[in-house]
């Protein structure tokens, strides 16, 4: 069993830049997997703005190509939607349907990239790109909206093109977060560089559903065993914030290296949110390097305080209980398939 407390990753930033593709989650994923809601046209508009974007380089006049030596400046495509929407899956989408250099991060890796690489480094590093895939892009404060400006500004007129996908239309980036209107003219200067694709609909994670329960102890005992021992994490949800106050952020992939499931037990209400904002990125780690994973202790519902989850960062807490309900889901799945040739 691995002993999660126990593990300090360093901190390396050229490990940043590098396997820049679909987590395991979404390595599978394709344009032609995506099920848009029939009820909601934006989604399969979306995909097929994507899949126009791709081609659209090929059809300039004069033969220009996007994968020239000498290349146009770089567009920018931004899928503004709900979360439980697929915008990650079609972003996905989007890097194995591309040809060219290309990467694939969160919006939080990139910043935490920058900050490690410097601002010079970091463009360097992604300048012979043809193509950038930022997903959940948010303006959180002042530094990381000078960095996004910075770093987009420096990039994409050198002809690397950016798509990337937010909770947050692009001109409304950072309000309720800091005095945004102090920052207008970088947000706008942001917001410029990108055609907007709006996506519409609710959270497919609860299409039909309610919001999944915390495991029973016996659920949770009888989920354990049917892991695999030599990649199974098991801690406490005390322990577990105590110990991410020690690593930092871009460190949770080191963290969880080698893991093939993650068990948090006695889950209890977080009330600093510095606390719970780490907790929610632990989970979208986890999420997105596709592990399973079995919570018990106080409801979902409970976990986050009223006030966080309409405050800010609201869309933060309410990603972050979508994915747990999934999350959770599946391990009920786990514990209640009965093994092949039974049942």
């Amino acid at each position: 069993m691995i002993d999660l407390l126990a593990r300090h990753p360093a901190s390396d930033p050229q490990a940043l830049t590098q396997a820049l593709a679909p987590s395991a989650r979404f390595q599978d994923v394709r344009f032609g997997t995506y099920r848009p809601n029939p009820e909601f046209p934006s989604q399969a508009a979306a995909r097929g703005q994507l899949e126009a974007f791709l081609e659209g380089p090929r059809e300039r006049p004069g033969g220009l190509r996007l994968f020239r030596r000498r290349r146009p400046e770089g567009r920018g495509l931004y899928l503004d939607g709900g979360f439980g929407v697929g915008k990650t899956h079609l972003l996905a989408s989007t890097y194995h349907a591309a040809q060219g250099q290309r990467a694939i991060m969160s919006f939080q890796d990139l910043m935490y990239l920058i900050g490690a690489l410097g601002m010079t480094r970091a463009v360097d590093t992604f300048r012979g790109h043809d193509l950038l895939l930022i997903d959940e892009f948010e303006l959180d404060d002042p530094g990381n909206t000078h960095m996004a400006n910075t770093f987009l500004g420096q990039l994409m007129p050198g002809g690397t093109s950016v798509v990337a996908t937010s909770n947050t239309e692009p001109g409304a980036l950072g309000q309720g977060r800091f005095n945004a209107s102090d920052f207008q003219r970088q947000i706008q200067g942001i917001a410029e560089r990108f055609e907007t694709q709006r996506i519409d609909g609710p959270d497919f994670r609860q299409r039909g559903t309610r919001p999944e329960g915390v495991l029973t102890a016996d659920e949770y005992a009888a989920w354990q065993a049917l892991q695999d021992h030599a990649t199974l994490a098991v801690v406490t949800h005390r322990d577990l914030n105590r110990h991410l106050l020690e690593v930092h952020p871009s460190r949770f992939p080191g963290l969880l290296q080698g893991v093939g499931a993650v068990g948090v037990g006695a889950l209890v209400p977080m009330d600093d949110q510095n606390i719970a904002l780490r907790f929610v990125h632990f989970i979208d780690k986890l999420y997105d390097l596709g592990l399973r994973a079995a919570f018990t202790g106080t409801p979902l519902n409970t976990l986050f305080s009223e006030t966080y989850r309409h405050g800010a960062y609201a869309k933060k807490y309410s990603r972050c209980l979508s994915r747990l309900s999934e999350l959770l889901r599946e391990a009920h799945g786990e514990v209640t398939t009965p093994p092949v040739g039974e049942g």
